[in-house]
């Protein structure tokens, strides 16, 4: 069929996370940057269509490049109030001025308008309750506390 329009993607939200995190470890400067791991503690999940609680097992591991940008390579379990469990890789970058991420890394807080945080959620389930979402393709934003990360999911539709 030729002409036909294409259908231009839109956001729908899908839930608001609080992840807990640990102590960060030190791996030290490599070829890539400075690498780090952050371990995830548990947190929450909020959402009309997605919620439960993030289990205390995981961690983000970061490459933080020469120019402040933070890679960031998360992997962490969800555990829905019905009980099905939802492994997520998260993957995204944060990065701003200089004197933003120097805050942050002071653990300072800091208006997330100020520095970009966006990620790439990906999930993966044999709850057949959940199957839409091994289907889907999301779009996270973010904010960075000291003890905590704040995401809001978005489906692509």
């Amino acid at each position: 069929m030729t002409g036909a329009a294409i259908p231009e993607p839109g956001l729908r939200p899908l839930c608001r996370l609080r992840i807990t995190l640990g102590d960060p470890i030190e791996l030290g400067r490599t070829a890539r940057g400075i690498r780090r791991i952050i371990p995830i503690t548990g947190g929450s999940v909020e959402g009309a269509r997605l919620s439960g609680r993030i289990l205390a097992f995981g961690a983000d591991w970061q490459t933080i490049l020469a120019d402040g940008t933070a890679e960031l390579d998360a992997r962490y379990i969800l555990e829905t109030d019905d009980g099905a469990r939802i492994d997520i890789r998260n993957w995204g970058l944060r990065h701003g001025p200089p004197e933003i991420l120097a805050a942050l890394a002071r653990g300072e807080a800091v208006d997330p308008a100020h520095y970009y945080m966006r990620t790439h959620p990906r999930f993966e389930t044999g709850d057949e309750r959940y199957a839409w979402l091994n289907r889907g393709l999301f779009v996270g934003s973010g904010r960075r506390d000291a003890d905590a990360v704040h995401l809001s999911f978005f489906e692509l539709v």
